[in-house]
């Protein structure tokens, strides 16, 4: 017995001074071993050289924090993304649609309000952020740019005229017509405006969207109505009634022809000036806010934003990062980088930062009708293979069905259904799995 406690009283000294000597370093070795927490965000319009200046200002800041930047193509996007946040092995931070939310239910998580609050967020960005990001008094996403449709005009074409740019839609309908050339045949040559079709009309469903929401007394949910049959006739009437006739079926697409000089107005976002200028170094355009409506001004919007996965380990760290990118000061890094490349960066999303750029003939037309941005469920170019494409297709085969002579009160009877289906499948939580 006495054995045994000398032989136990013997290592604890032996291990006592193990722990004295060496401890100490060992823990310290552990934490240095530790580093800083590493983050991924997945991007989609923005090469690495644009975003790396920005990333490591933040890195200056929060010298704790590590971020690896990831550029994503767009094709399959939001599904690929979707599973992978889902399955815990996506990335942190992501970029995200401002109409996306609705199908986000579950995988976002939200900001902590000492790094976020609701008030701060309100004040600083426009009113549809906060109609795209946050729900429940919840933020979950914050926008990097503010964007949507504009009315593209061709300054010469205008002026060979004598007309001025519209501010509502009888004076767009009148100069569009005015501008508008046919040859001896009866075909149009130049065209004073893209509108009453789908196939070669680039963002055709934003600009019907954007009807949807000036019309007063027009549900989106139930749009089998009379107010709905109306804005199809209104905007199939560009094709169709000889009147209003302004394009043809056969032309090229819209982008095309106003890149070529044919086509006095044009309805499209911001980053389609890029395109224009590489088509054509010598094209004259500007934009303007798009025409209203008597009454209430309603611009539509279509924009991105970031957003942090609910399975992230580093939820507090990614919310951060995306609160930094959605700062004024990374906004206008980034803009500055993009700027040197093409003709500007993407519109601040920030009413201050947004004052700024309300003079550029291109860019300031964005951010002006940013007070008076709404949206749903009719985003063009978002690839999201989900509500988006699902809801336009409803409303592209409505538009057809009314330029083949169907009376829009009986299309809309199936586009009604389709939206309404659609809106069930991404509104009604899936089914909890039975167990085996």
């Amino acid at each position: 017995m006495r054995r045994t406690i000398i032989i136990v009283l013997a290592l604890a000294v032996v291990l006592g001074f193990v722990f004295w000597r060496f401890g100490p370093n060992l823990f310290n070795r552990a934490n240095i071993q530790k580093g800083p927490v590493n983050i991924t965000y997945w991007g989609l319009w923005e090469d690495e050289n644009l975003i790396k200046q920005v990333i490591a200002e933040f890195e200056s800041k929060n010298p704790n924090i590590k971020v690896n930047y990831l550029r994503q193509s767009s094709t399959n996007y939001r599904t690929r993304v979707q599973t992978q946040v889902r399955e815990g092995v996506g990335p942190d931070v992501f970029t995200l649609h401002n109409s996306w939310l609705i199908m986000f239910d579950g995988d976002l998580a939200p900001a902590p309000n000492d790094i976020l609050g609701l008030n701060e967020y309100k004040s600083f960005y426009y009113p549809v952020a906060e109609e795209s990001f946050v729900k429940n008094s919840q933020i979950f996403a914050v926008p990097i740019e503010i964007d949507g449709l504009a009315l593209y005009y061709n300054e010469e074409l205008l002026q060979a005229v004598g007309v001025t740019v519209p501010k509502n839609w009888q004076e767009f309908i009148d100069s569009a017509v005015k501008m508008t050339v046919r040859d001896s045949s009866g075909q149009i040559q130049r065209a004073g405006a893209a509108l009453g079709a789908t196939g070669n009309i680039d963002h055709f469903s934003d600009i019907l969207g954007l009807l949807l929401l000036q019309q007063p007394n027009v549900s989106l949910e139930a749009p089998n109505s009379p107010q709905v049959a109306e804005i199809l006739r209104f905007y199939t009437s560009f094709v169709t009634d000889p009147k209003k006739k302004t394009w043809d079926l056969n032309l090229p697409n819209s982008t095309q022809m106003f890149a070529q000089g044919r086509l006095a107005y044009y309805f499209a976002p911001s980053w389609r000036a890029h395109e224009l200028r590489q088509i054509n170094q010598n094209l004259k355009f500007k934009t303007a806010p798009v025409p209203q409506l008597s009454g209430k001004k309603t611009g539509w919007a279509s924009f991105w934003g970031v957003a942090v996965s609910a399975k992230s380990q580093n939820a507090k760290e990614a919310w951060k990062f995306g609160k930094f990118l959605g700062s004024e000061d990374a906004q206008k890094m980034i803009y500055s980088q993009a700027s040197q490349v093409r003709l500007f960066g993407m519109p601040y999303a920030t009413v201050q930062a947004g004052q700024q750029l309300q003079n550029d003939p291109l860019v300031g037309s964005f951010v002006t009708q940013g007070p008076i941005y709404k949206f749903w469920y009719l985003s063009s170019n978002t690839f999201d293979n989900g509500i988006n494409d699902e809801v336009i297709k409803y409303y592209e085969d409505g538009i057809n069905a009314t330029l083949q002579g169907t009376d829009p009160q009986v299309a809309l009877q199936t586009v009604e259904k389709g939206v309404q289906q659609v809106l069930q499948k991404y509104t009604q939580p899936a089914p909890a799995p039975t167990g085996q």
